[in-house]
């Protein structure tokens, strides 16, 4: 997801370069190819006043991605999750990028906070309920301005880390990115069992599991077929390839919100690869693809314009980004009562999230090869 989040940010400038365009021609095609991304306060008081004042581009950069599965207009006042948590951090001399997955059932501690509409007393949770408790009694933007800023506040007291700016990427929105492309293809590494998509007795469309509301499993629907993603080769339908990136609970290996995170790097990827060789070749489907990517996030860019992002970002490569999991991807659970079973995040994993503060990341990775994922 981040991957092709940037993509999209620096998609306009690479076109430009590699065509020969000058400097007034490339920050004009960035700021086409970025027209239609949302824009919105999102970090809002995690923010100190003093850090807002000084903004540029010198020096590490923290970006928080966090991935959700409803649309901004969909968001009618109920508790919100956030699906996917990943910190990007660009080092110092922007020459590379490091995408740390934060497992969503991580246990840390969530900080009081009042969203205008409901207030939260504050306590221990898992992650991705900071988002929820932000999020409650609100709707549309305010809802994911709200529910940003607790979960931006809840990372920066469990690493001591501000992010310098932020997205929000709406699963829903990509629907519509394999719609322009017709259908996105991939290798399927273990089978997934979807939990929110099946068919009754009549072949008709029917939901095979009950869902408790934290959106994990609790039991099955009798006389209802889920739908299997087999082991190998496959090419997704859009229904296909938001409910394949969506499943944990189900999986083959039993990696659980290892193997999401897994699967979406993957997918996002796959994604990528079509889109560079049947997208950007193409007049007709090149500017309903950035318009769907556009329409899909929501970004606080940090008081820095999306075009100077892109320009000042434009050494880092796609191949350049390393993808790391938190645990060295080992599952490190434990049930609590009254919250349910969660993930503890390691000694290690803590010393690569200062590693990330300090811009050490590299010589935390040498000494700790199992982090980086080989995907």
């Amino acid at each position: 997801m981040p991957r092709w989040a940037f993509w999209t940010v620096v998609l306009g400038a690479a076109l430009l370069v590699v065509g020969g365009g000058g400097a007034v021609g490339v920050r004009f095609a960035v700021a086409a190819a970025t027209s239609e991304v949302g824009q919105e306060d999102l970090l809002g008081n995690a923010k100190p006043v003093e850090e807002k004042k000084n903004v540029n581009l010198d020096g590490a950069k923290n970006v928080l991605l966090v991935g959700i599965d409803q649309r901004p207009s969909q968001i009618n006042g109920e508790a919100l999750r956030s699906d996917s948590i990943i910190l990007l951090h660009i080092n110092k001399d922007h020459s590379s990028g490091y995408l740390i997955s934060l497992p969503r059932d991580s246990y840390v501690r969530i900080p009081a906070y009042d969203n205008g509409a409901q207030s939260f007393a504050g306590g221990k949770f898992k992650i991705n309920a900071a988002f929820a408790f932000g999020t409650r009694g609100l709707k549309g933007t305010e809802a994911l301005k709200h529910g940003f800023e607790l979960l931006t506040m809840t990372i920066k007291e469990l690493t001591g880390i501000t992010p310098d700016a932020g997205a929000i990427i709406d699963f829903q929105g990509f629907r519509d990115v394999v719609k322009v492309l017709g259908r996105v293809c991939m290798y399927v590494d273990t089978q997934t069992t979807s939990i929110h998509r099946g068919t009754d007795a009549n072949g008709k469309p029917a939901a095979p599991f009950v869902i408790n509301p934290d959106g994990t499993l609790r039991s099955r629907i009798a006389g209802v077929k889920p739908k299997v993603y087999t082991k190998g080769d496959h090419c997704f339908t859009p229904a296909d390839a938001l409910d394949f990136v969506r499943q944990r609970d189900l999986l083959g290996d039993k990696s659980l919100d290892y193997g999401r995170q897994r699967h979406q790097q993957q997918f996002f990827k796959a994604i990528i690869n079509q889109a560079v060789s049947d997208g950007l070749d193409s007049p007709t489907k090149l500017p309903a693809l950035l318009s769907a990517f556009g329409k899909s996030m929501t970004v606080d860019k940090g008081g820095i314009s999306l075009v100077d992002w892109a320009l000042g970002m434009r050494d880092l490569k796609p191949d350049r980004l390393v993808t790391i999991k938190t645990n060295a991807g080992k599952l490190n659970s434990q049930n609590v009562p009254n919250v349910g079973s969660v993930e503890l995040l390691s000694d290690d994993s803590m010393k690569l999230l200062q590693a990330v503060k300090r811009d050490t990341i590299d010589s935390f990775l040498l000494s700790h090869p199992d982090f980086i994922s080989t995907v």
